[in-house]
């Protein structure tokens, strides 16, 4: 099968969204599928307002348009909403062509914090971006319960996983300061919620690993926490392994990978209980969801990290990979669309419109 993936989040980003497509990428390459990416670094960029850190494409519509017809993909996603992920919309719909999406961010609630906008007004807008898809992928039960009370329709469950080879513990691992140890990573930006977690009155020491757009006046605002910035993602297994709790503060997550991440090397997680969390931790002995942030994560200390591990090891990428296959849609009309393990399922533009 070839895929055309067509996404406005990608290196140099450093963001869940990447590695959740990068890893994506992999493994289907891996299992024998070509896959083509339609990503930034081809068109002229410009620094997203009010997010410098991400660059979005400038008026990529010719471009776009040339490479889907230039592709002959057996299927189409449009991963993001952004420029790129607009303009193949567009052109899929002149030509006819089935396609899916996914539901990655929750933008909306992004915008509504950053621009002070009714988060009615972002959804109504993703609403009728996605309505033309044959399929809007969400990784979790909780993100697909407030989309479909936002209206939207065709949502089909697809979950994410972590790299397992690469996240394990590491007993090498040591951050030289006073323990307990409560970690964050990821974003510093309006919708982590990042201040639940640097305000609480924990015993020990607070670190953050990432930048944003909140970054400067954080560290101001905080200096008694240790901000450590962005690493490799190589070096990442070694913080988790270290920390004694991944602190997860966000309200406003589709999944939350880092939350995997952390499990896999054996850290438990402390989080508020809502969507993300919900799915990715649950009941599980992986972590501790408590609307009291502060419980959560006092209560995590005393989870064994081999419950963390376990947990994690429930979201190998494999089943991922298959899963994702199995949800893509035959971009033409009358076509069949045939897996590496030599499924073929009809178009059925009947249950799946396209417009």
């Amino acid at each position: 099968m070839k895929l055309l993936l067509v996404t406005d989040a990608w290196h140099p980003q450093v963001n869940g969204v990447v590695t959740t497509l990068v890893e994506l990428v992999d493994g289907l390459r891996e299992r024998g599928h070509e896959v083509e990416v339609i990503e930034p670094s081809g068109f002229r960029r410009f620094p997203c307002p009010g997010y410098r850190e991400i660059e979005l494409s400038w008026r990529p519509g010719a471009e776009v348009a040339r490479r889907l017809d230039a592709a002959g993909a057996d299927a189409i996603h449009i991963a993001t909403e952004g420029p790129l992920g607009m303009a193949a919309r567009r052109h899929c719909l002149r030509r006819k062509l089935a396609f899916t999406t996914a539901f990655h961010t929750r933008f909306p609630d992004i915008l509504a914090k950053a621009l002070h906008v009714p988060t009615s007004w972002g959804y109504a807008w993703f609403r009728r971006f996605h309505e033309a898809s044959s399929g809007v992928m969400v990784p979790s039960d909780g993100m697909r319960r407030l989309l479909e009370a936002y209206r939207f329709r065709r949502l089909r469950a697809w979950s994410h996983g972590v790299d397992l080879r690469l996240f394990a513990p590491s007993t090498d691992s040591e951050l030289d300061l006073p323990r307990p140890i409560f970690l964050y990573v990821g974003r510093v930006s309006y919708e982590k919620n990042l201040e639940a977690f640097l305000e609480l009155d924990l015993p020990g020491s607070k670190i953050v690993y990432g930048v944003g757009p909140l970054e400067a006046v954080l560290r101001r605002q905080y200096p008694q926490v240790h901000w450590r910035g962005v690493v490799p993602r190589t070096e990442l297994p070694v913080i988790y392994s270290a920390a004694d709790v991944f602190v997860f503060p966000s309200r406003s997550e589709t999944f939350g990978l880092v939350m995997l991440e952390a499990m896999a090397c054996g850290t438990p997680v402390a989080a508020y209980p809502v969507a993300g969390p919900l799915d990715v931790v649950g009941d599980s002995r992986g972590g501790v969801l408590h609307e009291d942030l502060r419980v959560a994560a006092l209560r995590a200390l005393e989870l064994p990290r081999e419950g963390a591990r376990a947990r994690a090891l429930q979201f190998d990428w494999s089943s991922v990979c298959d899963q994702f296959v199995g949800l893509l849609v035959p971009a033409h009309r009358h076509a069949r669309l045939t897996t590496s393990a030599g499924r073929a399922r009809e178009n059925d533009l009947s249950s799946a419109p396209v417009a």
